[in-house]
């Protein structure tokens, strides 16, 4: 995650563009895992767009993760893949992403969290 944290690092705590921190200049260049470089949030886009469908598969993944509250097992493959699949058709959309994982089996078959009875909190 550094990669890409460091690409964003112009942004402060709200969102707000700096070009400094304190009295040090940002610096927001980063190399990617597969040796693809940046200096730029521009040129980081402009990277990770050449790798949409590695990048959407990634992102599944961790939405996914984050959605069923467990890591994936190799039974969730064929989830990932299709969800992938379908978010590259939809044009790499957010929305199908979220609508994907909300639709999907495992998530719609995950375990709710258990309730303390309603006396249990008196």
């Amino acid at each position: 995650m550094d990669p890409l944290g460091f690409g964003l690092e112009n942004y402060d705590a709200i969102g707000k563009w700096r070009t400094q921190d304190g009295s040090f200049p940002v610096d927001s260049s980063g190399i990617l895992p597969s040796g693809k470089s940046f200096s730029t949030p521009a040129e980081m886009r402009e990277v990770l767009s050449g790798m949409l469908p590695d990048f959407s598969r990634c992102l599944t993944e961790k939405m996914l993760t984050y959605a069923l509250g467990r890591g994936l097992a190799r039974y969730d493959k064929p989830t990932v893949q299709g969800i992938t699949r379908r978010l590259g058709e939809s044009g790499y959309g957010f929305r199908t992403l979220v609508n994907e994982v909300v639709r999907s089996l495992p998530f719609q078959s995950r375990r709710g969290e258990a309730v303390a009875p309603i006396n249990a909190l008196k």
